[in-house]
């Protein structure tokens, strides 16, 4: 199977001097927070899959070598009728299409307008060929979705339906669409630890200038016997109402100290990062078993957490975090710019570490405010001597900005989707291969479809 490859064009960014001051860093402050707030409102994300139906048809009339290029010319004239989107190749006849968008309506008129683009015959070796499209596509508002996973599994079984029925399938997979039987599941959650059925992912975090995998997100899932895979949306939530989440937090950490173990042996000695909850920043009893297990392995761990966990109890929240960080544990702040955010609270954190939400990545190249936002973020950032992680890099074109911007990490599907411990290793292991001999172009984010599918839900 071909390496997938993007289809869409930089715009062209020329970077405006950087912020270096904490004063004049401050002065952005309240204005660039509200800007967040109001561009992370309202989102829906998409996710459409074209298949080429005919490619069979096409393989016996134009050859082999010919028709394995047919995805490159669809996905050329669906970037071209569908403003604003990132085309991507998945395979020899597949096409992911993908982008954020103010209303569900746009994804009713995206698969129209798909449709319609290819009433049109394509030109092949200078004959003309009918290409039948079979399009299957989910959509989620806000930030309910927040690995992708559950929007590609969505996708894909509206395209088998759509196969089947021989019109485009759309799923909504927000709201009411995705509620599951929370009573049934919170039964259920006290034992799914002890029986062996949560299990971890980790999405690799790229250093920007070095090129090099330094760190990495653990990331916890739920492989239900019966359900399938519940993703953490689904029960993260249930779990800090159950009073369970401090529970999964310290058996997610055990189990990624035990990793850790694992990939320093293989001569890995990555930062691994852990999303703690703002329920367990005030909880005296999990601060010091964490910590304690932490001084005890000798572990290199990061603790994410988000702005508004801070807020809930101030006082308590910082001085904690500031054990975490006396314990050697570097502090994160997640999710930057989808709530409140606050430079009064922003001063005060012990964090090294600020990861700007995915929502202001997955636009960058296509908005005129998004670029803005990141650039006054990083240089806010910097001035207040944090690192700057952005979340949801997908494309190469959003990787070079963000590296023109001085973005220090980027972490999202371009570089890796989440993948099971054993992937993760394949993973370094083929990334120290490719160091040697790694052009200066970013060769090294070219991955055929097939790894990044097998690997997202491998080895659960």
């Amino acid at each position: 199977m071909p390496p997938a490859s993007d289809f869409e064009d930089a715009a062209p960014f020329e970077p405006e001097p950087p912020l270096r001051d904490i004063a004049t860093a401050e002065s952005i402050a309240d204005s660039l927070a509200e800007t967040l707030q109001d561009e992370a409102g309202g989102r829906w994300r998409f996710l459409m899959l074209v298949e080429i139906g005919n490619h069979a048809v096409l393989r016996r009339h134009v050859g082999r070598a010919r028709a394995n290029s047919v995805g490159e010319i669809v996905g050329e004239r669906l970037s071209r009728s569908l403003r604003g989107v990132r085309v991507a190749g998945a395979g020899r006849n597949l096409i992911e299409v993908e982008w954020v968008g103010s209303a569900l309506c746009e994804l009713e008129d995206a698969l129209t307008d798909a449709q319609v683009s290819f009433d049109a015959p394509v030109a092949i070796d200078g004959e003309e060929y009918r290409i039948e499209l079979v399009v299957g596509a989910a959509a989620t508002s806000g930030v309910e979705d927040e690995d992708g996973l559950r929007l590609l599994e969505e996708a894909e079984v509206a395209l088998e339906k759509a196969r089947s029925e021989g019109r485009p399938i759309w799923h909504d997979i927000s709201g009411e669409a995705r509620v599951l039987d929370r009573l049934a599941l919170s039964r259920e959650l006290g034992t799914a630890i002890d029986d062996g059925q949560m299990f971890l992912q980790y999405q690799p975090k790229l250093h920007c200038r070095r090129q090099e995998i330094t760190s990495a997100e653990a990331l916890v899932r739920w492989q239900h016997p019966t359900r399938g895979l519940i993703l953490p949306g689904d029960f993260i939530t249930m779990a800090e109402d159950m009073r369970e989440i401090g529970a999964l937090t310290l058996w997610t950490l055990a189990q990624v100290i035990r990793d850790q173990a694992t990939l320093v042996a293989d001569g890995r000695d990555l930062e691994i990062f852990i999303n703690i909850s703002g329920q367990l920043l005030s909880d005296k009893k999990f601060v010091a078993e964490a910590c304690a297990m932490i001084a005890d392995a000798s572990a290199r761990i990061g603790f994410e957490i988000t702005e508004t966990a801070v807020i809930r109890d101030p006082e308590i929240a910082i001085q904690n975090l500031n054990k975490f960080a006396r314990a050697g544990i570097t502090i994160a702040i997640d999710d930057y710019g989808a709530g409140l955010s606050s430079l009064a609270y922003l001063k005060q954190l012990p964090a090294r570490e600020l990861k700007i939400d995915k929502l202001f990545v997955l636009q960058l190249t296509s908005s005129n405010r998004d670029p803005l936002i990141v650039r006054s973020t990083i240089d806010l950032a910097h001035a207040l001597e944090m690192e700057v992680t952005a979340e949801g890099v997908e494309t190469e074109a959003a990787m070079a900005l963000l590296t023109v911007m001085g973005c220090d990490m980027a972490q999202g599907f371009l570089i890796s989707r989440p993948l099971s411990l054993d992937a993760f290793r394949a993973f370094l292991r083929e990334e120290r291969v490719r160091a040697t001999d790694r052009p200066a172009d970013g060769a090294m984010l070219q991955r055929p479809a097939s790894f990044w599918r097998s690997s997202a839900a491998g080895g659960a």
